[in-house]
């Protein structure tokens, strides 16, 4: 048997804090799954399969769970995110999204009239970004078992864009491509009943037809993210640890809109840890930076440089900088 270094006497069960995206689920992975399952590839969001379609074309695999609550939000819905969610993942790994399979887990007492609402949404989500769902599973718990719905999907799609953490490089220009935090504090907002005078919703959205545009690019994209679970701040540390390079970033060119700011401020959250669904963060030659902000359109914004070294640096007001790490503990349970 594999040996395994998870803290077993100080961790005896698992807690939300260990499914929060930051360094208690990267323990996890590290010294549970990829203790036991060797060859799982966790530097990414998917995985490239031993299957070729082409000469230097590659398939990828990526798999994802949702149980975010509430299953209806401002800007989207569990299934609608289930599947931009998992499309993103491939989109990450530079592939263009192609076939889908959905497993619903659903509770027994679930409304009918609502599980048709969220199909009938899963199927246009994917078809937006041209995939199809091909196969699923349906399982029914007892009634107090299940939160209404929990989802699986997994998605196949070819690689067009190599890129990975391996090839981020000191100087490398740290692009987000939109304001970030609105899926979390558009969740949170729900959850806690408040009434903002400007409604925040969700950024839920497919990244691929934004990559899709970087693809003549592809010599200077070394690296995409997106900023899930965790936030940019979780994103920049994975990267950091992968690359083993230093992540510079400046506060004050984080792009953050004044109602999530205004909720974070509310709710005692950072922004930089908050949850999105339609931003990624891309790692790419300098030289290429004002072309990738044309094409990014509105809203993406040149954060930071990568340097020598490792961790996170982030210099705020007055040039006062701070060290970023993982998130650690739990933030925003349930927001994917």
């Amino acid at each position: 048997m594999p040996d395994c270094r998870f803290p077993f006497e100080k961790y005896p069960v698992v807690t939300l804090a260990h499914g929060a995206g930051g360094r208690f689920t990267q323990q996890l992975i590290d010294d549970v799954f990829t203790a036991a399952l060797t060859e799982v590839q966790k530097d990414h969001d998917g995985a490239l399969l031993r299957l070729e379609v082409g000469a230097s074309e590659r398939l990828v695999m990526s798999t994802d769970s949702y149980v975010v609550k509430p299953l209806f939000f401002p800007g989207g819905n569990i299934a609608s995110l289930a599947v931009t969610g998992t499309c993103n993942d491939l989109a990450m790994c530079g592939a263009e999204p192609g076939e889908l399979s959905c497993a619903w887990i659903i509770e027994e007492g679930f409304a009918t009239e609502s599980l048709y609402r969220l199909a009938v949404s899963m199927a246009e989500t994917a078809a937006e970004v041209g995939a199809r769902l091909v196969t699923g599973d349906t399982k029914v718990v007892e009634r107090g078992h299940g939160d209404g719905v929990y989802l699986n999907v997994t998605g196949v799609g070819v690689r067009r864009l190599v890129c990975e953490p391996g090839l981020i490089r000191a100087g490398d220009s740290i692009i987000v491509s939109g304001d970030i935090g609105r899926h979390g504090c558009a969740i949170m907002t729900q959850r806690q009943d408040l009434q903002l005078q400007s409604p925040l919703a969700s950024d839920c959205a497919h990244l691929w037809p934004q990559v899709e545009d970087l693809l003549p690019l592809s010599e200077n994209i070394h690296c995409l993210r997106d900023l899930t679970r965790g936030g940019l701040a979780t994103a920049l540390s994975e990267l950091s640890q992968s690359s083993k390079l230093q992540m510079t970033i400046e506060t004050e060119r984080v792009p953050v809109s004044e109602s999530v700011s205004s909720v974070c401020e509310l709710l005692g959250l950072d922004p930089l840890y908050t949850a999105n669904e339609g931003r990624m963060v891309i790692l790419c030659s300098p030289q290429a930076e004002t072309e990738v902000l044309r094409i990014l359109d509105s809203g993406a914004a040149v954060i930071g440089r990568v340097e020598e070294g490792q961790g996170i640096v982030a210099t705020g007001a007055f040039g006062v900088d701070r060290v970023l790490d993982r998130l650690s503990g739990e933030q925003l349970p349930r927001i994917c």
